[in-house]
């Protein structure tokens, strides 16, 4: 049985940010991947080199949506800078690698200093 792109992208958040497996590089992304994130490189190499730096970092993934090739992740980012970040990441699959990926995040704002009382980040 074939892992559809949504279960491909939670195993690829899974073993990149949460187990910290450089080996989910070789096996899902694709030769020619493209990377929207302004301060990280092009090419599968730069996330591989990436993984084994991210020691402080805790990742929780949250709501996943797949349309197509497309597979949308929110997230929340613990120690990748100061304080935690709340993120929706975007990927593209292809023949089933990640071939691009795009990022939108922002510090996360405790529930109590929300207008509506409502925290940014919630798990399904």
């Amino acid at each position: 049985m074939t892992a559809s792109n949504k279960e491909i992208v939670l195993d690829v958040l899974k073993r990149a940010f949460v187990d910290r497996d450089p080996t989910v590089v070789a096996e899902y992304f694709g030769a020619n991947y493209k990377q929207h994130n302004p301060v990280i490189l092009d090419g599968p190499s730069a996330i591989a080199g990436m993984i084994p730096t991210l020691t402080s970092l805790t990742y929780e993934p949250g709501m996943a949506v797949a349309d197509g090739d497309l597979v949308m992740v929110h997230g929340r980012y613990t120690g990748w800078g100061p304080k935690p970040m709340v993120a929706v990441d975007i990927f593209r699959v292809e023949g089933g690698k990640v071939v691009e990926h795009w990022d939108v995040m922002q510090e996360e704002v405790p529930a109590a200093d929300t207008a509506s009382g409502n925290a940014m980040f919630t798990r399904p």
